[in-house]
């Protein structure tokens, strides 16, 4: 029999998705230190990981698992994170907030609140070069509706290595010259000591004048005061930032306030439960096998 405890802010969703789910061979335990198995947000675990030693498994039940990263916790056990689900609904951000600035769609909407008929230009994607940094699977399903929308697509990732839907990939040490052909820049990089203010002033400099950035991976890889000077000068034409260094974003921020930043609430892409149960089923068929776990979290690369 194989016991889990669930320390997540959704327990009541995933108790009904237990209830609904043929796991006979699984039993909910409410002591985490007598459990095998965490299904857990990874705040949660890391404040059980401070009087708890890890399990055998601990499944996030995010993406990111930052808190778990702290030096004072436990490191090296089997630790799987969310992936696979997040690109289409990245890539629906990234899009819905791309044809917004490129249509103005804003000055339309208030045009029509001022009975106002005042057609104007607009710039078509088609043609226009994205620069993703990250070409993984959100990168990757980014760069496929770009290419839809037949945009150049180019990627820059540690290994600079060619990749599906990319049209050219960039090792990282070349990375000004790929923010040179860039008119749109997403950033969809986890957060690790080489991504880390990876956009500072040197980076953002090299971006032909007027792009748009737009990140939706981690906070971490912007320089703040550097990306403030950009838009000030007018050197880039527009901020999309979904993510923060602090986050909740401090009300005092600069960014709340700067006409040329549109700020949401770390939205960009949700998890579902639903989604997570049936990762966290899949692997948990092949923990009860002794099979290699999907999804597991790299701690030498910290991704």
């Amino acid at each position: 029999m194989t016991t889990l405890a669930l320390l997540t802010s959704n327990n009541n969703t995933y108790l009904q998705l237990m209830a609904q789910t043929s796991l006979p061979d699984l039993t909910l335990e409410t002591d985490p230190t007598k459990a095998e198995i965490w299904l857990a947000d990874p705040e949660q675990a890391a404040l059980a990981l401070k009087h708890c030693p890890p399990p055998r498994w601990l499944a996030s039940t995010f993406a990111g698992v930052n808190p778990l990263l702290a030096p004072t916790l436990p490191s090296g056990y089997p630790l799987t994170h969310i992936k696979g689900i997040f690109g289409p609904l990245m890539a629906e951000y990234v899009f819905g907030q791309l044809l917004s600035l490129y249509r103005d769609l804003p000055r339309l909407r208030a045009q029509q609140q001022h009975n106002e008929w005042k057609p104007f230009g607009y710039t078509s994607l088609r043609g226009q070069t994205l620069l993703i940094l990250g070409t993984g699977d959100i990168g990757q399903e980014v760069a496929r509706i770009a290419k839809a929308f037949g945009m150049n697509t180019v990627g820059v990732s540690r290994s600079g290595s060619a990749c599906s839907h990319f049209d050219q990939v960039y090792p990282v040490s070349l990375l000004p010259r790929a923010l040179g052909q860039a008119q749109v820049v997403v950033g969809v990089l986890p957060d690790t000591p080489d991504t880390r203010g990876l956009l500072d002033e040197s980076a953002l400099a090299a971006l032909p004048r007027g792009a748009i950035l737009i990140n939706v991976g981690r906070g971490s890889l912007i320089d703040e005061e550097a990306l403030l000077s950009a838009l000030n000068r007018g050197a880039l034409g527009h901020a999309v930032l979904d993510v923060f260094q602090h986050e909740p974003l401090p009300p005092e921020h600069p960014f709340w306030y700067h006409p040329g930043i549109t700020l949401t609430p770390h939205v960009a892409a949700t998890s579902f439960p639903e989604q997570i149960w049936q990762q966290f089923c899949d692997n948990l068929a092949r923990f009860q096998r002794g099979e290699t776990l999907g999804h597991l979290f790299d701690w030498t690369r910290g991704y």
